[in-house]
């Protein structure tokens, strides 16, 4: 499986982008897409991911100005970012986890294909 992400870029605090994501294989076989992110000095974490069933999980730090979708139909995930601010900055990778990770919760699941990740900067 490839993940192909597109959408970072570069904004002031307070503003939005959209991170898309297409996956080269029926995401039916993926329990959770999501997103990790790789902030300067810090460890990669999981940001926001979804089941098959269209349920997201979010860390807290972006509860409320994140939301996360999948399109099962086009193999696709999309990251809404809004109200963003300069933490928010890293590097975004579109992950998933495969039918094993079915029955864990999100934030313990095994991720087990990664994307390229994408480049989203936040200045204040």
């Amino acid at each position: 499986v490839q993940l192909q992400a597109s959408g970072g870029g570069s904004v002031q605090a307070g503003g939005s982008l959209r991170l898309s994501c297409v996956a080269s294989e029926d995401s039916r076989q993926m329990s959770f897409m999501g997103w990790h992110r790789q902030a300067p000095g810090k460890e990669r974490e999981l940001v926001a991911s979804v089941d098959r069933a269209g349920v997201a999980y979010y860390v807290d730090s972006v509860k409320g100005r994140f939301t996360v979708s999948r399109d099962n139909a086009k193999n696709m995930v999309y990251l809404q970012m809004d109200s963003l601010k300069p933490e928010d900055t890293g590097v975004y990778f579109c992950t998933a986890a495969s039918v094993q990770s079915a029955y864990v919760p999100p934030y313990r699941a095994r991720y087990d294909w990664w994307g390229q990740g994408t480049l989203v900067t936040v200045s204040s």
